[in-house]
């Protein structure tokens, strides 16, 4: 009896350090992963180009003179509110008259010359009807009276320009504006010679200006007409203004290997708070997406280790591993695991770094794209496809739906965490699990 005692204690001892060599082995093999997911939520993708422009008003006159002379007297000031065809200053006229009192008396003379000639060619043409003069005189008179007739003219042009250069004189606005510049003061003497000084610079109405902004050539393909378009100046830095991308200029402009464009931009300047020459910092929205699905960029570029790929490829045979594509939108089948290297490789080209075409300023993906989902204590591989895309988030177009948890990265134990509540650390899904309290073989 008392052997019989001593057998089944040996059993029992056997088989429970069975049970604690087999549980041992099970909990060596499992991995538990730590997961940072984010929830698929809805969102707007905004996608925005930057360049830096200088403050122009609409309309820049440089004022000179065609006439040289002496300053005699300034109206208008740096700043000063001018109309069209105000007066802004005067030359010394004293030169410029007397080449009109000269011209006026050479006009005279040659009036003088012609009123002769003419008569003196009417009563030669009479005699020469009559056969009283020979024809060499009368061509002669003929001659005489076709130059002081072209005299005439001249001396009439000369007239002509003499008063036009006493007008020059007066230098006036051709435009109503203000006064930007005063490059002269009484009394200097200004030469017209082979270039016209500039004496004033006017520009109009300062309430509305434009910023003529270089924007780079790998962004100017998104640049259209009518964008809205945010800017601020150094002087008021907390103070964004608005405007509308005008023009787009086609003339490129070089510099050091560097092609930018002119991109025009309106700049309502009710306040006049804007001066010309101002450096304005311009953002262009080129696209913004409202209430679409989205998710982090950096979903799309990740992929599990090489040890849970190929648990997960064992696992799930090329048969059984389907997207679930969301509620009630299908997804197709997923395809086969790449070769395991570095940080693994997920099954298609499409799960590649830069998945789907994804960068900043609003490229779609072209091929659909591989991400990883959480659910619960599973995790599964969902093809989806991507719309507008930003430096940050992406349009999910179809493959997920609104609350779905998204894989953004996977570490070996830790803890799990979400971009709304922390998650408990799971357990491989693929890994064994250790026996029930019961034992086993009993």
């Amino acid at each position: 009896m008392k052997s019989r005692r001593n057998f089944t204690k040996t059993v029992i001892v056997a088989i429970i350090a069975l049970d604690v060599i087999l549980a041992g082995s099970c909990k060596k093999g499992s991995k538990e992963y730590a997961y940072e997911t984010a929830q698929v939520k809805k969102g707007t993708i905004i996608n925005t180009i930057t360049a830096t422009g200088t403050l122009e008003a609409d309309t820049t006159v440089l004022i000179g003179t065609q006439v040289s002379g002496v300053i005699n007297k300034i109206f208008v000031d740096f700043n000063s509110v001018v109309k069209k065809h105000q007066l802004l200053a005067v030359l010394d006229t004293t030169p410029l008259q007397t080449q009109v009192r000269q011209s006026q008396a050479a006009l005279d003379q040659s009036k003088g010359e012609m009123e002769f000639q003419s008569a003196t060619f009417e009563r030669y043409q009479a005699l020469l009807d009559k056969k009283l003069i020979a024809q060499a005189d009368y061509d002669q008179v003929k001659y005489n009276y076709s130059t002081a007739r072209a005299n005439l003219k001249t001396a009439q042009a000369g007239y002509d320009k003499a008063v036009v250069n006493l007008n020059y004189a007066y230098i006036t606005s051709p435009i109503l504006g203000v006064v930007l510049n005063r490059a002269v003061d009484q009394g200097q003497t200004v030469a017209s010679s082979f270039s016209t000084p500039n004496l004033f610079t006017v520009a109009n109405d300062l309430t509305q200006m434009h910023v003529e902004a270089n924007v780079d050539e790998a962004d100017i393909g998104q640049v259209k007409q009518g964008q809205p378009v945010d800017f601020t100046v150094d002087a008021f830095p907390t103070e964004i203004f608005k405007g509308d991308v005008r023009q787009i200029r086609l003339q490129p402009i070089v510099t050091s290997n560097v092609v930018t464009y002119t991109v025009i931009v309106n700049a309502p300047n009710p306040e006049k708070k804007l001066m010309p020459g101002m450096t304005a910092n311009i953002t262009v929205l080129v696209q913004k997406v409202d209430s679409v699905l989205i998710i982090p960029g950096k979903a799309l570029r990740f992929t599990p280790d090489a040890a849970f790929l190929a648990e997960y490829m064992k696992n799930n045979p090329m048969g059984q591993r389907q997207g679930t594509g969301g509620a009630g939108r299908p997804a197709g089948t997923e395809g086969t695991a790449g070769t395991a290297g570095t940080g693994g490789t997920a099954g298609t080209a499409a799960n590649q770094p830069n998945p789907g075409g994804f960068q900043a300023g609003g490229q779609t993906g072209k091929k659909p794209v591989i991400v990883w989902v959480k659910e619960g204590d599973k995790v599964r591989r969902v093809r989806v496809a991507t719309g507008a895309i930003d430096g940050s988030n992406a349009e999910i177009k179809f493959g997920l739906k609104e609350g779905d948890e998204v894989i953004l990265s996977m570490t070996l134990g830790g803890k799990s965490s979400t971009t709304t509540a922390a998650a408990p650390t799971t357990t491989s899904p693929f890994m064994p699990t250790r026996p029930p309290a019961g034992g086993r073989g009993r």
